[in-house]
């Protein structure tokens, strides 16, 4: 009985959370070790539908990196990054869109369907939604940054009730454009900046940003950022993450986090229980 009870309260502790963000867009950047292990690939997908049935409208944009390089590899195509960024050339960016909006975006809309969730899978391609221009052409090649989102094409989908999966390839402006390699953080950032997202997530390898002494920080306001990064508290590859979070904070949505994605529902975790799990960022 004591166990029933438990589970009992555990349902009451979501509710009010569930009332807070009933009919609230969720924008969450998918990718790690959660999209790779068929375990946490599974518990994914039943955070998904639990938020959906409960009339909170989930968003994802996912990587694929790993993958991308696999293929490359095994094609015996060269690939380099330079500050953590994947130079992109003509033949690369073929490869990047094949495994990102062919094979990667296409199984977890799968998985999403399979589950019960109404999901549908998208690249920036499609209506045009998300158009880029270069990073820097001449030293990252179709590498490219968000120029404009088109947050129409996504409200029309969630007021059909559809689960939006998106592959971070932008249009360009010209006929015949291949289009471009966006990093997944931030193509995540401006489409929730975009739509009016109440709350940004992204899924990582890691616990959220660490202290000196390797304890997590579950607060920074954005004021706080430049000097943890100047101290070297944030560094390497938290960097572009963190930044990501900051973007989508100063571009209106409420929070953004960083949470680990090994954790078995963290989605839920973070967004139904009142401690949450990972690192928020706030004004």
């Amino acid at each position: 009985m004591k166990r029933k009870i438990g589970k009992v309260n555990t349902l009451l502790d979501a509710l009010p959370f569930i009332k807070k963000f009933n009919g609230k867009i969720v924008v969450i950047k998918y990718g790690g070790s959660a999209q790779t292990s068929p375990t946490l690939k599974k518990k994914f997908a039943e955070d998904i539908l639990l938020l959906y049935l409960v009339g909170i409208k989930p968003v994802i944009v996912h990587g694929g990196g790993k993958r991308i390089t696999e293929l490359l590899s095994k094609l015996d195509i060269d690939t380099q990054f330079i500050d953590g960024q994947r130079v992109t050339s003509d033949e690369v960016m073929r490869v990047v869109e094949m495994v990102l909006s062919g094979e990667i975006n296409k199984e977890i809309t799968a998985m999403l369907n399979h589950f019960g969730a109404k999901a549908i899978g998208i690249s920036g391609k499609d209506s045009n939604f998300i158009t880029a221009k270069p990073l820097d052409i001449e030293k990252f090649g179709r590498t490219g940054i968000v120029d404009r989102v088109d947050a129409q094409v996504i409200h029309r989908l969630l007021d059909e009730k559809f689960v939006p999966v998106i592959a971070p390839i932008g249009a360009g402006k010209e006929l015949g454009d291949i289009g471009y390699n966006i990093n997944a953080d931030f193509a995540a950032s401006a489409i929730a900046k975009s739509i009016g997202a109440e709350k940004i997530l992204f899924l990582t390898d890691t616990a959220g940003v660490l202290d000196r002494d390797g304890n997590l920080i579950d607060s920074i306001s954005i004021d706080e950022v430049e000097s943890l990064k100047s101290d070297g508290t944030i560094y390497g590859g938290m960097i572009p993450k963190v930044d990501a979070c900051i973007e989508a904070v100063r571009g209106g949505v409420k929070k953004a986090h960083i949470i680990d994605g090994r954790i078995e529902h963290s989605i839920l975790l973070e967004i139904l229980t009142s401690e949450g799990i990972g690192t928020e960022f706030v004004e």
